[in-house]
C-alpha cells in the first residue's frame, strides 16, 4: 500500500493437499484467507489478480475445493483467476481440460494461465489454453524459471499472433523478438540456446543440399514463416551435406559472386576437410576464410614466422604458461612473449599483443567461447582433437575451427582464424608482409 501500487498479483492455495500439509490448517480457513486478502485491496481501489497455485492438480484431486477457492476470489473482485501448473506435470490435453471446465463452472470469470516447463509442455499447454478460453499468460522471456523454466514467451508470443491470430502485440513489434531474446541473455550471462524456436541462430538454418536449393528459389518452401517476422534470418549451414546451392547463396550474402566451379571446388573441400575432422555448422568464420582462399579475395594481414608455449609448475599444484610468438606485420618482425592461464590463453595474448599496435581495432575483439572434442578417443593422447573458439565483437559472433593430433596446434588454428576474421569484419586492409 505505502508503495503505490495500482495492481497486485495474490497468491493463494488452489489444492487441498497444500492447504492441510504445507499450511496446516483447513480448508475453510483457507478459502477465508484467499477472499478476506483481495477484498482487503479491492476496498483501497487497487486492482487484483489472483494466481490459484496448484490449480491443476488441485482440481484433479478436489475439483469441489479448487471451485470454491476460486470463487471466493472471484466474488470478492479479483479480475483475473490465473490457474497455475506449479509443479509443471500437465500435458496440454489435461491443461485444456480444466481450463474449459473451470470456465464452465464460473462462466462470468476471467481466465489466465502460468504453466512450468517440467513436461516440456509449458508452451502448448499455454496455447491449448488460449484455444478453449484463457485470455492471459504469464512466462518468461527464453523460457528462464525455476527448475526447468516457465512458458517461453519467445514462442507463446508469434504462436498467438502469426499462428493463432491473436495480436497480442502489434505486428510490427514482433520483429524486436529475437534481438531482445539475445540481448536478455546477454544480460543474464547465459548463451541463448540455437535450438529456440523462432529466436535461435539455428531456428532458419538449412543444411541439406536439398533444402538450400529449394530455399534459393522459394524461401517459404522450408521456411514455415519469414524469418525477419520474428527478427531473424535465414542461415545456411556448412556440411558434407551441402550443395552447390548453399555455398552460391552463403557467397551472395556476402557480397561475393562465385562461378559454378569455384562452388563445387568449395563444396569437395569442405567434405575433404569434414573426413579429416573439420565441422563447419558452427564455424562460419572458418568458412568464409575458405571461400576466400578459393577466389583468391583473402587478405593477408601477418604471417607468423614460429610460435612456442611453455608451461611451468608452480610446486604448489598451479601452473604458468608462456607464450612466444615471432611474426611480420607491416613489414616489421616482432617477437612477443605473454603469460597466461594456459597455454591457448598465452597465445591469444602474445598475438594480440603482437598485432594491436598495428590494428587497434582488435581491442574490440573478444575470445568468448573455447571447447575440445577429441576425435579418435581410442588413441588416448595421440588422438586428434577439434578445437573450436568463438570471438565476437559488438556486431555479433563467429566460429573458426582447429583439428590435430596436438590441441595448441589446433587451438593455434582456430585462433588465428579468429581475429583474421575479427580483421576483415572491421574494413581493415591487408598489409604487406613476406
Amino acid at each position: 500500500l505505502e508503495a503505490g501500487t495500482q495492481v497486485v498479483c495474490l497468491v493463494g492455495k488452489a489444492w487441498d493437499l497444500h492447504v492441510t500439509e504445507a499450511l496446516r490448517t483447513d480448508l475453510d480457513e483457507a478459502v477465508l484467507m484467499a477472499s478476506e486478502t483481495v477484498e482487503f485491496f479491492i476496498r483501497r481501489g487497487i486492482r487484483v489478480m489472483f494466481d490459484a497455485e496448484h490449480a491443476f492438480d488441485g482440481y484433479l484431486a478436489n475439483p469441489d475445493f479448487t471451485l470454491t477457492v476460486l470463487r471466493a476470489a472471484h466474488d470478492a473482485g479479483a479480475e483475473r483467476l490465473i490457474l497455475c501448473d506449479t509443479n509443471g506435470g500437465m500435458l496440454p490435453t489435461t491443461a485444456a481440460r480444466v481450463v474449459e471446465k473451470v470456465g464452465a463452472a464460473i462462466p462470468d470469470a476471467v481466465l489466465g494461465v502460468h504453466f512450468h516447463d517440467d513436461t516440456g509442455c509449458a508452451v502448448a499447454s499455454t496455447l491449448a489454453a488460449v484455444e478453449v478460453g484463457a485470455v492471459q499468460v504469464q512466462g518468461c522471456l527464453n523460457g528462464y524459471g525455476e527448475r526447468t523454466g516457465n512458458a517461453d514467451l519467445c514462442s507463446v508470443i508469434p504462436n498467438l499472433v502469426l499462428k493463432m491470430g491473436h495480436e497480442v502485440i502489434p505486428r510490427d513489434r514482433l520483429a524486436r523478438l529475437a534481438p531482445i531474446a539475445h540481448h536478455v541473455a546477454e544480460i543474464a550471462n547465459t548463451k541463448l540456446d540455437p535450438h529456440r524456436a523462432y529466436v535461435g541462430s539455428s531456428a532458419f538454418a538449412h543444411k541439406a543440399g536439398l533444402h538450400t536449393s529449394a530455399i534459393a528459389r522459394r524461401p517459404d518452401a522450408y521456411e514455415h514463416i519469414e524469418p525477419s517476422e520474428v527478427g531473424n534470418s535465414p542461415r545456411m549451414v556448412v556440411s558434407e551435406l551441402m550443395g552447390r546451392a548453399t555455398v552460391l547463396t552463403r557467397a551472395k550474402e556476402q557480397g561475393w559472386d562465385l562461378t559454378p566451379d569455384q562452388a563445387a571446388s568449395v563444396v569437395q573441400r569442405v567434405k575433404d576437410l569434414e573426413h579429416e575432422g573439420y565441422l563447419f555448422e558452427a564455424a562460419d568464420g572458418s568458412f568464409d576464410l575458405l571461400v576466400r582462399d578459393t577466389i583468391g579475395d583473402r587478405p593477408r594481414f601477418f604471417s607468423v614466422e614460429s610460435f612456442r608455449t611453455i608451461v611451468d609448475g608452480t610446486g604448489d599444484g598451479g601452473a604458468v604458461a608462456e607464450a612466444t610468438i615471432k611474426a611480420i606485420v607491416g613489414g616489421d618482425r616482432v617477437v612477443v612473449t605473454r603469460e597466461g592461464d594456459g597455454p591457448v590463453n598465452a597465445l591469444d595474448r602474445a598475438l594480440r599483443a603482437a598485432l594491436t599496435p598495428t590494428f587497434p581495432t582488435l581491442d574490440g575483439v573478444r575470445l568468448v567461447d573455447f571447447s575440445v572434442r577429441d576425435l579418435d578417443s581410442s588413441d588416448g593422447t595421440a588422438a586428434r582433437v577439434r578445437v573450436r573458439i568463438e570471438h565476437a565483437d559488438a556486431d555479433g559472433t563467429w566460429g573458426t575451427v582447429g583439428v590435430h593430433h596436438d590441441i595448441v596446434e589446433a587451438s593455434w588454428e582456430a585462433l588465428v582464424d579468429g581475429l583474421v576474421v575479427g580483421l576483415i569484419r572491421t574494413g581493415v586492409a591487408g598489409v604487406a608482409h613476406p
